[in-house]
C-alpha cells in the first residue's frame, strides 16, 4: 500500500485556531486572523482537543492518493461518507494486469497460500474469458441495432467488463483519492485505529 499527500489547507493550525476563536470573541476576521504565533495557534488548537471542540477542525482538509489496496478496504473506508472518495472504476478500466492483496494469515501458511494463489490465478483467467466472449456478444448486438464498426467495438468492451468485473474478488487492488477535513479524518483514525477494526 501507498499513500500519498495530494493537498492539503495551508497554515491548518492557524485557520483552526481562527474559526474556534471566531465562536469566543467579538473581534473582527481581520483582526482575528493577525494575531497568533504558530506556537500559540498550536497550544489553541490543542486546547479545543481537549475541550472537545471539533466543528473548527472542518475548515482544515487533507487529500491523499491510496494505491495498492482492497476493495475490502474500500468497502471499509467508505463507511466514512463526510469525506469525498474517488475510485478507479472497474466498469470503465480493464483490468488486465490484475494485482491483488493477500491477508498475512494466508501468506504465512504455505498450504493456504497456494490455494489463494491458484484461486487468484483462475480469477484473471476467468476474467479475461468472460471478457472476450461477452465482448463478442455484444459487439454482435451492438452492430444489429445499426452501431458503426468502431462504435461497437468500443461500446462492447465497456459492456463486457462491466459485466466481467462480478468475477473479480475483494482482494483486487485499487486505486482511489479521499478527502476529509480534519474532524472525519480524526474520527477516521479513531474507528479505523481500533483493534475491532478489519485489518
Amino acid at each position: 500500500m501507498t499513500v500519498y499527500l495530494l493537498a492539503h489547507t495551508a497554515n491548518p493550525e492557524h485557520l483552526v485556531a481562527d474559526a474556534a476563536r471566531l465562536c469566543y470573541s467579538d473581534a473582527s476576521i481581520s483582526d482575528l486572523t493577525t494575531q497568533l504565533s504558530d506556537e500559540k495557534a498550536k497550544a489553541f488548537v490543542e486546547m479545543l482537543t481537549n475541550m472537545g471542540h471539533e466543528s473548527p477542525t472542518e475548515h482544515a482538509s487533507f487529500t491523499f492518493g491510496i494505491e495498492g489496496v482492497s476493495r475490502s478496504l474500500l468497502a471499509q473506508i467508505t463507511r466514512h461518507r463526510i469525506a469525498s472518495f474517488s475510485v478507479q472504476s472497474q466498469r470503465y478500466v480493464r483490468l488486465d494486469d490484475f494485482r491483488y492483496v493477500t491477508p498475512h494469515a494466508i501468506a504465512d501458511d504455505p498450504q493456504a497460500l497456494e490455494i489463494y494463489e491458484a484461486a487468484m490465478k483462475r480469477d484473471a483467467e476467468d476474467y479475461e474469458k468472460l471478457t472476450e466472449i461477452l465482448k463478442k456478444k455484444y459487439y454482435k448486438a451492438n452492430l444489429a441495432q445499426g452501431m458503426s464498426e468502431k462504435k461497437a467495438a468500443t461500446s462492447a468492451e465497456k459492456q463486457a467488463i462491466e459485466d466481467a468485473r462480478f468475477v473479480r474478488p475483494n482482494a483486487g487492488t485499487t486505486e482511489r483519492i479521499c478527502a476529509m477535513n480534519a474532524r472525519s479524518l480524526l474520527n477516521f483514525f479513531s474507528h479505523r485505529c481500533c483493534n475491532r477494526a478489519q485489518w
